[in-house]
């Protein structure tokens, strides 16, 4: 019973701490500006097989460098359909960002500082045939219910504008 109660005491502590540490951001795609992603893109719809999109295309020269746009852990590098050549890395806050349609992955499962490279922009997955990007959103696990508009955006609640964090970074 003790080892459980202290099982459950640290797991409480961890999350605490992952919504306490402060989220530092960056750029994730090298020379990147607010001219390279367009500012109302952020859950437009329509948008191809996803309906919805649910995050921002940040477009540069294929073989452009990408970076962590937090510290955090690398859940997930690899191919998947739609999003081609991914990374998913969870950092401050709980926040999961997702990375989509690299050309190249250069870093694995394990602890990725802020800045660090993570791949290069490509057109992999469902981006064959259009120009070279990022696809960047951010999930988080704590569902936000005000920012349901209409019933039919309910997975809203699950991501946060990456518009918002990426403009910071160019000010």
């Amino acid at each position: 019973m003790k080892t459980r109660k202290k099982a459950i005491l640290g797991l409480v502590a961890l999350l605490i701490l992952g919504l306490l540490i402060p989220q530092r951001f960056s750029m994730p795609v090298k020379g990147a500006t607010k001219n390279d992603y367009n500012q109302e893109s952020f859950w437009y719809y329509p948008w191809g097989k996803s309906g919805n999109h649910k995050g921002v295309d940040i477009f540069a020269k294929k073989g452009t460098d990408l970076s962590s746009s937090t510290s955090g852990f690398v859940l997930y590098a690899g191919n998947i359909d739609l999003g081609g050549n991914v990374v998913v890395i969870l950092g401050p806050k709980w926040r999961m960002h997702y990375y989509a349609h690299l050309n190249e992955i250069t870093t694995s499962i394990g602890w990725q500082k802020r800045g660090g490279k993570i791949g290069t922009v490509g057109d992999s997955g469902n981006a064959r045939g259009i120009p070279a990007h990022l696809h960047y959103s951010i999930l988080t696990p704590i569902p936000h219910f005000w920012r349901i508009t209409k019933l039919k955006d309910w997975k809203k609640m699950f991501y946060l504008n990456p518009i918002t964090y990426l403009n910071s970074t160019n000010e």
